[in-house]
């Protein structure tokens, strides 16, 4: 083990609350290794258990993974038959590591576009789930960050036409409660991999401060040594979410 790994194991006070991963490049590294693309999102199965096992490991309270996004529908159909096939198996066979390891599971996103097998499935492992006290896992399945914030919309303009809430009471905070990710704190840190510098959709509103990492490393080959490399950065640095810094050493005072 490697000093920083061993530095980093005991749980940090200064590391983030809230961590989301895009998962990207699956498909780059099985064409790399002449293999079909569902062969590297098999891969990225076997990796994102390991970063969520990591992630209990240093107690992070929420780790959200971007499996799927609104926009993935658009592949080719036998890619993305595989992947929901791939998704069902994935349930099924992880639900136990999740129990074991105190992990509270839920899915966001259009349920309504999914299987109606992987649908249940995935109620199925939020409902055993949901007593457990430890990591929060949220699988963005069918998920679209501009779609989240206009169903949400939607959903504040019913409440404020049955006169439930006042037009003088919205706020960025009364916000939140109409959108997918209202029970997590938000997004503290935003991880891409695989060289593409562009957050794609995913979490618009959670991560209007977010601190954002990219990284060349394609989705199968991030280890957890170069993830708790990104952490420690992370706790070193300085949010200041619109203040300058005399104003945060103000604060400190």
């Amino acid at each position: 083990m490697s000093s920083s790994q061993e530095s980093y194991l005991n749980p940090n006070p200064n590391q983030p609350r809230h961590v989301g991963i895009i998962m990207d490049g699956n498909g780059r590294w099985a064409k790399l290794r002449g293999k079909r693309r569902i062969f590297g999102h098999e891969a990225g199965v076997l990796k994102a258990r390991e970063l969520v096992e990591t992630a209990v490991k240093i107690e992070l309270e929420a780790l959200t993974l971007y499996a799927f996004s609104s926009e993935n529908w658009s592949r080719p159909k036998k890619e993305v038959s595989g992947l929901m096939r791939l998704f069902e198996k994935t349930i099924e066979k992880y639900t136990s590591l999740l129990i074991n390891n105190n992990v509270r599971f839920k899915a966001v996103g259009d349920p309504s576009k999914l299987p109606r097998i992987l649908k249940r499935k995935l109620e199925q492992m939020e409902s055993i789930t949901s007593q457990n006290t430890g990591l929060i896992l949220t699988l963005a399945i069918a998920y679209g960050g501009q779609q989240e914030i206009v169903s949400g919309i939607k959903r504040l303009i019913e409440d404020h036409e049955s006169q439930i809430i006042d037009a003088n009471e919205i706020t960025v905070e009364s916000f939140k409660k109409y959108l997918l990710f209202q029970d997590l704190p938000d997004l503290d840190l935003m991880i891409r991999t695989s060289g593409e510098t562009r957050i794609s959709n995913f979490m618009l509103w959670q991560s209007a401060y977010s601190e954002i990492h990219f990284t060349e490393t394609l989705w199968p080959n991030f280890e957890e040594q170069e993830f708790l490399e990104i952490l420690q950065t992370y706790s070193q640095s300085e949010r200041r979410f619109g203040n300058v810094e005399e104003d945060i050493e103000l604060k400190k005072a």
